[in-house]
């Protein structure tokens, strides 16, 4: 029988499951069964791409971000009582898992309460040190003794410079191995005729999602381009709606959105990092527009503006003349690194 390994990324925003595309499926090329586990829309996202492989709910978290951009991180203080009792809730899930499917290994990306003492867990994040503006230090301290639970520590980078993450994910102070395993992304660049003159990718928790979609659909009314709109609400049914020059998607599966970034000479999306290692892949141009508050997106698109990258601006500040500054950035390539899963895989499972 194939050793059967958990699969288990963290619901928030859809960047976490879709990383775990490629792994998943390194899983299955090299002779292994995956188990999905997951929650909400990351859950579905994953079920819709791979139908045949079996899924098992976790407990959720039920993070909400704030409206205004002050508040942002206190309303992630106040929940921690809720997260972690979802932490300990997945915890109990995750060991039962093991048991009742007998998985042999764990691969978590951000789940802090998906590891167990009886088979080899590893842990992925691109933040070894978690910005929180005055209280980083403690912020990263506390995810560091989290991930001190788990077997090896996989950061979606590489060790030297250049690389994608910078301050997120390059520390001297980290006591659990630690393993550069490069960009992951599901996409491949593809030669192709450019279609659309504009893609805007959604994603990320409520309201501030909504709250962006929003203020873009009205500032595109006035885009004389071709725009294709994805929300990144994954729904049971696959919704378009045409509006003049706008297409309107609510979600994407991996093959369309694929061919549709290929297909489209500029991107406006938030800069979460999963988006930036998928438009690395594809050597894309795009804007970046951060969730408002959260400091590792904010560092993200600061970082890449300051490098001459890509251009970016708060979400408040955004008016459509501000994608006249694209041309003025080189856009982001990173090439040159193969992902070894088979070495990855096989010194741990």
């Amino acid at each position: 029988m194939s050793k059967r390994i958990l699969v288990a990324p963290l619901n928030w925003g859809l960047g976490h499951a879709t990383r775990c595309i490629p792994i998943i499926n390194a899983l299955i090329s090299n002779g292994y069964e995956p188990i999905i586990a997951s929650d909400g829309v990351a859950l579905t996202l994953l079920q819709k791409e791979f139908p045949k492989i079996a899924s098992v709910a976790l407990p959720p978290y039920n993070v909400t971000y704030a409206k205004n951009r002050k508040h942002f991180k206190w309303k992630l203080i106040k929940s921690t009582p809720k997260l972690l009792w979802a932490i300990k809730a997945e915890k109990k899930a995750a060991q039962a898992i093991v048991e009742g499917l007998n998985i042999s290994g764990i691969i978590s990306d951000n789940r802090l309460g998906v590891y167990s003492k009886t088979v080899p867990s590893v842990f992925i994040t691109h933040q070894l040190n978690v910005l929180s503006g005055s209280t980083t230090k403690l912020s990263t301290k506390i995810h560091q003794k989290f991930i001190q639970q788990f077997d090896e520590c996989w950061v979606p980078d590489v060790e030297d410079t250049p690389n994608l993450s910078g301050t997120l994910g390059h520390t001297n102070a980290f006591e659990i191995p630690t393993k550069y395993i490069g960009p992951l992304s599901r996409f491949s660049q593809q030669e192709c005729n450019i279609k659309n003159d504009l893609l805007v990718l959604l994603s990320g928790p409520e309201p501030q999602r909504t709250l962006l979609e929003e203020k873009l659909l009205e500032e595109l009314k006035h885009y004389t381009g071709k725009v294709v709109f994805v929300k990144g609400l994954v729904e049971k049914e696959q919704n378009i709606q045409i509006m003049g020059h706008l297409t309107v998607y609510n979600f994407m599966t991996s093959q369309l959105l694929e061919k549709t970034i290929n297909e489209s000479a500029l991107v406006l999306s938030r800069s979460g990092y999963t988006t930036i290692m998928d438009l690395s892949k594809l050597g894309k141009k795009a804007f970046f527009i951060p969730t408002p508050g959260q400091f590792e997106q904010e560092y993200l698109a600061k970082r890449l503006t300051e490098d001459g990258l890509v251009p970016s601006c708060s979400q408040t500040a955004f008016t459509l003349d501000k994608l006249n500054t694209i041309d003025s950035f080189i856009g982001l390539s990173f090439k040159g690194f193969e992902n070894n899963f088979k070495a990855l895989f096989g010194d741990l499972f």
